[in-house]
Parts: C-alpha cells; structure tokens; sequence
C-alpha cells in the first residue's frame, strides 16, 4: 500500500500485449465491480505475476479476476491494418487460447 501505485505486469505478458512500462491501463475488476486506471510496471518474466500496487491495491484481492486495457490512437485510414493484441491467460496466468 505504501508504493506510489501502479500495476505490476509479468513482463512476458506485457511484451505479447504490446503494453509498455509505464502505460496507462484501465483495469476492470470482475469480481467486485471496480473499474481503475494507473500505470503498468514490468514483473519479472515468466512469474505469472499481476499485482495492484499502492492505491490501486485497495481496488481488488488476490485471485480475483481482472481485464486490463489499454487504447491508441490513429488515422482513420490505420484502422483496417490495425490488429488488437488480446491476450488470455489460466489461473496462474500463463498464456491460453490468444486470439488469432
């Protein structure tokens, strides 16, 4: 509770998510309704780890399931060579049916 707050990342997933460190996300809590931005920080690789960090951390428990976003912006001309990386993971967070 006391860090700055932020969401910790397996760092392997940001990379398949194309999500950056230090990227706003929006988090969107399954199990209790919450709905939250903040900013994403690299655990390390190959850990499985996500975990609300500081403020953020009041905003959901151990095990409960999580959506997290994020956008961009372009031309309206990009948008049919646009592809969104939408990533699924199991209970332990490794990865499971990516979309095509």
């Amino acid at each position: 509770l006391g860090y700055e707050g932020s969401l910790g990342i397996d760092s392997a997933l940001m990379r398949a998510a194309d999500i950056l460190p230090y990227e706003l996300v929006q988090v969107y809590n399954i199990n209790n309704g919450e709905r939250f931005e903040t900013y994403a920080i690299e655990e390390p690789g190959g850990s499985g780890a996500i975990a609300l960090k500081g403020a953020a951390a009041r905003k959901g428990a151990k095990g409960d399931l999580i959506i997290i976003t994020c956008f961009t912006s372009m031309e309206d001309e990009n948008m049919g060579e646009f592809e969104p990386a939408i990533i699924r993971v199991d209970k332990d967070n490794n990865r499971v049916n990516d979309h095509p």
